[in-house]
């Protein structure tokens, strides 16, 4: 049985955590998971993280209905980051975009490159 212990946490006893869209690929956010938020999304199925602003868990989709089911937890090779594979519902980033990575840098500057869904999307 996995032991989340066997990971290796900041000094803060966090982990970064890269969630991925299963089926495509596509990176859709960075989070912060603990031991305990690592072993309550293994257990429950739903991705839950840990909110340094909050200093509590975050269950992703609670409260907006935009929620990640745990597709597959994967361990990096220094054991000190996750790539949490999920199926996506709705939008991922509290923007209402579907990936918080939508600025890239091009030729030097800022571009948006992926517009808010719309809500009814």
């Amino acid at each position: 049985m996995f032991d989340p212990a066997t990971l290796k946490y900041d000094g803060n006893g966090l982990i970064p955590a890269i969630a991925q869209d299963h089926q495509s690929g596509e990176v859709l956010m960075m989070a912060w998971m603990n031991a305990e938020s690592v072993a309550r999304s293994l257990e429950s199925g739903k991705v839950t993280y840990w909110s340094r602003s909050r200093q509590s868990f975050w269950v992703k989709g609670e409260s907006s209905g935009h929620a990640q089911k745990l597709v597959e937890m994967r361990v990096d090779c220094d054991r000190d980051c996750l790539l949490v594979l999920v199926e996506q519902v709705g939008p991922a980033c509290h923007t209402n975009r579907r990936s918080c990575f939508y600025t890239a840098i091009r030729e030097g500057a800022e571009v948006e490159i992926m517009q808010p869904q719309n809500p009814s999307d």
